[in-house]
Parts: structure tokens; C-alpha cells; sequence
């Protein structure tokens, strides 16, 4: 295990309090306080490729060291594939849930921070109203965030199921995945012909094996998303407070925020 994919295991701090967006067990929100007047909220969204035995727990440790820089944070946990209601709609009604829930209480600059198949979740929530008609969690105009950022993000769904990452995630989340539900989900359709003047921020390492930064390569071409590359930086760096990467993501998040 590298020094940062022990992140997955390295305990942290709990959350200053917790918030229910549904009555299912996984629709919760955890949430840290700056120690005083806040910079702005921070909502992470976490990876695993969509799948159920990764939750929310390893972006603990980012949350705390957010909340230290200034910064509310809160990170969202959603129902995944291998869970009743989890993949389409159900994972994208909870995210799309949980955002509104807390802009509804919050009531600050937002910045969505997605890490994997949680970049994807980010991203395609900051383009909610460019979801089709009846497609899960679309809104009549655009949300109100600064922007979205993603770590590694799985953003190009035909990539992510060509290549069979992570042994056929992407089609184990999308059983259906035909046109009509990519036109729903996948952020390159979404973003297609530009991202409408929204602040969209891609990081993603040039050693990453879990997600190859090709994917954010094509989705900073269609979308014109300020793509960051990492110098030898692998997929789990990012989400380390502790790793070379982490002011990359403290730098990107005040990008956005101000």
C-alpha cells in the first residue's frame, strides 16, 4: 500500500454534526465547522467507483484539514451499486438531494470537490441543467455554485466502459447504458459545446492507474475545464493531506471560492 492509499484506512476526526437528506440509512451528510468565520463550503463527494463497499470515511481526513484552512466541509454519502436504489436514479437523486439540502441550510459559496467516480458525481451535478427532461436530478437553471472540482475524475463514461476500468464498474453502476441514459449521466455529454461559464477545475495525476488521466483529458477538450495535470502523481495523492499534492487542491478550491 502507498503512503497515500492508507488513506483509505487512516482514522480522523468525526463530523460536528450530521444531517439526513432522505430516510434511507446512506442518505446523510457530515459536516465540519471552520474554527471561524467561514471561507466558504466545501462539498466532497467520494469514489470507489460507485461501488457499495466504499463509503465516505476516508474523506474524514480531508474535511478536517479543510475545515482547518477556513473552510465549512461537508462530505455526502449516496447510495451505490450493489445497494437497494443504488446506479440510476437513485445515486443521482441523493447527490442532487444532499446539494440542495445543503444550499438550503448552509448558505454559503459552494464548491463541489469530487474525488473518482465522486469527480463524476461533482461534475455532473454542477451541470444539472443540462440534463434531459425526466433524466434524475435535473434543474431548470443552472445551480447556484462557484463550481466543481475533480480529483481523478472518471468524467468520460464511454472511456470508463470501453476500457473496462476497475473490472466493468462503470456498466455494474449503469446496467442500461445505452444513449438515452448517457445522455443523463456522462459529463462529456453534458459539458458538450463548453460548461456555460461555470468554474470547472480537473486535477488529476499523469500516474494514475485507477483512472488514466485520458478521461480528463477529453473532458477539459470539450468542455474548455481548466485541467491541471500532476507530475507523478498517482489517484490517491490528491485526497492525502499529507501528500505533495494536497496544496494543488487547497489552491484550487480558493480559485474557485475567492
Amino acid at each position: 500500500m502507498s503512503a497515500s492509499r492508507d488513506i483509505l484506512d487512516r482514522p480522523a476526526a468525526g463530523p460536528d454534526r450530521t444531517l439526513r437528506y432522505g430516510s434511507e440509512a446512506e442518505q446523510v451528510v457530515d459536516l465540519w465547522q471552520a474554527p471561524g468565520k467561514s471561507r466558504g463550503l466545501v462539498v466532497v463527494l467520494h469514489g470507489g467507483y460507485w461501488r457499495a463497499r466504499y463509503d465516505r470515511g476516508y474523506t474524514y481526513s480531508m474535511c478536517v484539514a479543510l475545515a482547518a484552512e477556513g473552510y465549512t466541509a461537508a462530505t455526502v454519502e449516496y447510495r451505490r451499486a450493489g445497494q437497494p436504489g443504488g446506479g440510476r436514479p437513485g445515486t443521482f437523486e441523493d447527490v442532487a438531494a444532499a446539494v440542495d439540502l445543503l444550499a438550503a441550510q448552509v448558505r454559503e459559496p459552494t464548491v463541489l470537490l469530487g474525488h473518482s467516480a465522486g469527480g463524476h458525481l461533482a461534475v455532473w451535478a454542477a451541470l444539472r441543467d443540462r440534463v434531459p427532461a425526466g433524466g434524475p436530478g435535473r434543474l431548470s437553471a443552472p445551480p447556484a455554485l462557484a463550481g466543481a472540482i475533480a480529483l481523478g475524475g472518471v468524467l468520460d463514461l464511454d472511456a470508463a466502459l470501453d476500457l473496462n476500468l476497475d473490472d466493468g464498474a462503470a456498466a455494474e453502476f449503469l446496467p442500461d447504458h445505452s444513449e438515452r441514459v448517457l445522455a443523463e449521466t456522462d459529463p462529456v455529454r453534458l459539458a458538450a459545446g463548453g460548461a456555460g461559464g461555470r468554474r470547472l477545475i480537473l486535477l488529476h495525476g499523469d500516474a494514475d492507474e485507477q483512472v488514466p488521466i485520458a478521461l480528463s483529458r477529453t473532458f477539459a477538450a470539450v468542455s474548455g475545464a481548466d485541467l491541471r495535470e500532476l507530475p507523478d502523481i498517482g489517484h490517491f495523492e490528491p485526497v492525502d493531506p499529507l501528500s505533495p499534492a494536497w496544496p494543488e487542491v487547497t489552491r484550487a478550491v480558493a480559485d474557485v471560492l475567492g
